[in-house]
C-alpha cells in the first residue's frame, strides 16, 4: 500500500521542489498537499472538503504558516488520542535554537533545516523516505 505523505508548506517552490524529490526518491509515496495551518487540521481530522481524505502516515510540518503557524498545528496534533502517533517532522529553513527547542517541547518526531541546495534537498527527502517510510514501523491508522 502507498504511503502517504502530508505536506504542510506555503512556498508553492518548495512544495513544487519536495513533490518532485518524493518522486525521484520513491514513486509509491502519495504526497498530500494543504498551504495552510487551519487546512491542515482540517484534512487531519477528515472535515470539510477533506472529509474523504486518507489520513497521512507522515507530516512535514512548516512552521511559517497563514491562518495557524506550525508550532499551533504541532500542538493540537500531538494533543489529539487520534492524531499524536502519526510522525510529525517539522521542516523549516530556521536554525534557531528556541525554535527548536520549542518544536521538540511540543513533540515534534524531529527537527529538519531545509536545504538550499537541490541535492542536499534531494538527499534529505530520500533519507526521509528511507527512515520513516521503510525502516520505522507505524502503528495500523484506526478507523473512525
Amino acid at each position: 500500500m502507498p504511503k502517504k505523505v502530508l505536506l504542510v508548506a506555503d512556498n508553492p517552490g518548495d512544495i513544487r521542489l519536495m513533490q518532485e524529490a518524493f518522486l525521484g526518491a520513491n514513486n509509491s509515496i502519495h504526497v498530500l498537499v494543504v498551504y495552510d495551518g487551519m487546512a491542515a487540521m482540517s484534512l487531519l481530522k477528515q472535515q470539510g472538503n477533506y472529509v474523504h481524505v486518507p489520513r497521512p502516515d507522515l507530516i512535514l510540518l512548516d512552521l511559517n504558516l497563514p491562518e495557524m503557524d506550525g508550532w499551533e498545528v504541532l500542538a493540537l496534533i500531538k494533543e489529539d488520542d487520534s492524531l499524536k502517533a502519526i510522525p510529525t517532522l517539522v521542516l523549516t529553513t530556521s536554525e534557531v535554537e528556541a525554535g527548536i527547542a520549542k518544536s521538540y517541547e511540543l513533540r515534534a518526531s524531529c527537527y529538519l533545516v531545509k536545504p538550499q541546495e537541490l541535492e542536499a534537498l534531494e538527499r534529505l527527502v530520500k533519507s526521509i523516505s528511507d527512515f520513516w517510510l521503510t525502516r520505522v514501523k507505524l502503528p495500523q491508522q484506526q478507523i473512525a
